[in-house]
């Protein structure tokens, strides 16, 4: 009897400690799956940030050239194409950078994108071009066996049962051979 009980403490004991187990297990699971979509979010906010920042930056910098471009203007007059290029120079680099940060941002936003949509399975564009040329090709094949005409729908095709047709009945007995071996050619 007292055996009894140990087991049944044990089993209770460890059925416990399973279900401990499974709860931390979905606990974890819940924060892992909160933890991917704060980082999404952190992703899409830094690429909206950068954006907004990007121009803001561009305004900026405009700005400073006009005024460095006025004060130099003043100062030297004869300096002033020199200044001006500078300030190009200057205006063309920070054009440059914005432009390589926002391409950079721009690739990594179409690969997570793109990443997403594979994890959906959304079929890519070349799939489905890919898709459209083998139902292209499959057509005309058709066409190729006289089994559907270019403009006529696949039901208008067939032809209607007359007496000739029930005469040439053999003839349609070697149209399932046709099939097979084109089955067997077309892997």
């Amino acid at each position: 009897m007292a055996t009894l009980k140990k087991s049944a403490r044990k089993k209770t004991a460890s059925a416990s400690k399973n279900e401990d187990l499974q709860a931390q297990a979905e606990q974890m699971s819940k924060r892992l799956g909160e933890s991917a979509q704060q980082v999404w979010l952190a992703g899409v906010g830094a690429f909206g940030r950068a954006q907004a920042e990007g121009t803001k930056l561009f305004e900026t910098l405009v700005k400073e050239g006009l005024s460095l471009e006025h004060v130099t203007r003043k100062a030297a007059g004869g300096k002033a194409q020199a200044m001006r290029d500078a300030v190009e120079t200057t205006v063309g680099q920070a054009r440059e950078r914005a432009s390589d940060t926002w391409d950079r941002l721009e690739k990594v936003f179409e690969e997570r994108v793109h990443r997403a949509l594979r994890r959906l399975e959304v079929p890519s564009r070349e799939d489905l071009s890919t898709l459209i040329d083998r139902v292209d090709a499959l057509n005309a094949e058709l066409r190729k066996l006289g089994g559907v005409p270019a403009t006529k729908p696949a039901r208008a095709a067939r032809p209607r049962k007359t007496a000739s047709v029930k005469k040439s009945a053999p003839a349609a007995k070697k149209t399932p051979a046709k099939r097979a071996s084109r089955k067997k050619a077309a892997p």
